[in-house]
């Protein structure tokens, strides 16, 4: 028969785990935001990614208590009451006896929120974000207490009481303000209306947060979640065994000595998490690297195929431009201009006016210089984002290669067999070049 004290051992055990667990999975998100680079507005690509920048919306909502303009807003009321019972009880004679009990809380009473689709701008340019689904955090924009006779009770609260209400009641609101500095983390994706890059909920993503912290205010709450995990884990681990120990009729140094193994067999069992965690966290960024790369191509790729298109279309609008002035020169030519209507300011186009409206209706903007500034504008962002795509994928080799650079990540590195990586340079990896030459 299982002696039932050996539970609690067991029980401190399966609780130690479990926190330990928890820790090392703080720790990985923590390294997990350090690590991943932030990426510009306009240099975003498919997959997990990071943003600062501000909020920005044409048509941002009003919040409900402050009414003041933002891109998300939540806010609740909540009322305070009193009530008592009656309760009964056994005193330390053993009789039964009742007393009164006051009791006093808030209950909330009305809640609500909105969110929209805004944008996030920094100095690169725009990109959509869709908060839906995402853990999205504000500031308290406002924050009240009142009673009955203060005009906010019911005019943003409800018409009923709770049970022994004492007439008080606090209104609390958080929102993100339009133009308010903002930290994205999620899954961007391709957008549906238009050949642009959005940020959204994934299930697959790590994080999917908008938040108003900054990124080491975000990464420094991980690592108090971690340090919080672990040492209760250790003390659950330590506390099982000695009590154990403890009803076997151990004392003493004996103690101390059971305790010294329970922290060590909860260091291993962290040890072992922290490998398995770290050499499966190496992987998934040796593949952002190689995404990383794979964008960059994508982006060279690009720009081959779509700025010489461009610049024969360019050449084409600009010889039709050309040969289209030629006959309307020699349409001017043909003009006749009687004495009368020359004296009365009119001039009037015998025979040549149907084909000019004909022309013009064919080919209503004809307008070269326009044409080279979109050339130009499109050469300007094609190098912009194949430059975001090469600083992105040298961000991430440079997390990396200093992950597996170091002790006892070179360890877990050397027995999986990842290698670091060599950072983008122009020189003997860039492809050539795209000549565009609009002489005719």
């Amino acid at each position: 028969m299982i002696d039932p004290v050996i539970i609690i051992p067991v029980a401190g055990g399966a609780v130690a785990f479990l926190l330990g667990y928890l820790s090392m999975r703080m720790a990985r998100k923590r390294r997990h935001i350090l690590e991943t680079p932030t990426s510009k507005a306009a240099g975003v690509f498919i997959g997990d990614v990071e943003l600062k920048g501000t909020a920005e919306s044409a048509g941002p909502l009003v919040s409900y208590l402050a009414e003041s303009r933002c891109v998300q807003y939540s806010w609740s009321v909540a009322e305070h009451w009193r009530r008592t019972r009656v309760e009964s009880y056994t005193d330390s004679k053993g009789n039964r006896r009742t007393r009164t009990v006051v009791e006093t809380g808030w209950d909330t009473v009305a809640s609500g929120g909105e969110r929209i689709p805004f944008y996030l701008l920094d100095d690169s340019g725009y990109i959509l974000i869709r908060p839906e689904g995402m853990q999205v955090e504000g500031i308290e924009v406002f924050g009240s207490e009142c009673s009955r006779g203060h005009p906010l009770y019911y005019g943003k609260g409800p018409g009923g009481s709770v049970s022994g209400s004492t007439g008080r009641r606090r209104f609390t609101e958080n929102a993100i303000p339009v133009r308010a500095s903002i930290f994205v983390m999620g899954a961007a994706r391709e957008r549906s209306d238009i050949v642009a890059a959005e940020i959204a909920h994934s299930p697959q993503a790590r994080f999917s947060m908008v938040t108003m912290e900054t990124e080491e205010s975000v990464a420094g709450g991980y690592t108090a979640k971690a340090w919080v995990a672990g040492v209760f884990g250790a003390v659950f681990a330590i506390a099982g065994l000695l009590i154990y120990t403890a009803t076997l009729g151990v004392r003493d140094m004996q103690l101390v000595l059971w305790g010294v193994v329970a922290f060590a067999g909860y260091l291993a069992l962290l040890s072992f998490l922290w490998s398995v965690m770290t050499y499966n966290a190496l992987r998934m960024l040796r593949e952002r690297v190689r995404r990383g790369w794979s964008n960059i191509d994508v982006e060279l790729k690009r720009r081959a195929d779509l700025i010489p298109n461009l610049a024969e279309t360019v050449k084409g609008v600009r010889g039709h431009e050309a040969e289209t002035q030629r006959v309307l020169a020699l349409m001017r030519a043909q003009i006749v201009i009687p004495p009368s209507a020359a004296r009365d300011g009119v001039a009037t186009i015998q025979g040549i006016a149907p084909a000019v409206v004909a022309l013009a209706e064919s080919y209503p903007q004809l307008k070269a210089s326009e044409n080279f500034l979109a050339l130009q504008r499109e050469l300007s962002r094609t190098e912009s984002r194949i430059a975001l795509a090469r600083t992105y994928y040298n961000g991430m080799v440079t997390s990396f290669n200093g992950r597996i650079a170091v002790v006892p990540n070179s360890l877990l590195a050397a027995v999986g067999g990842l290698r670091p990586f060599a950072f983008f340079e122009a020189k003997g990896l860039e492809r050539e070049a795209v000549k565009v030459d609009f002489a005719r």
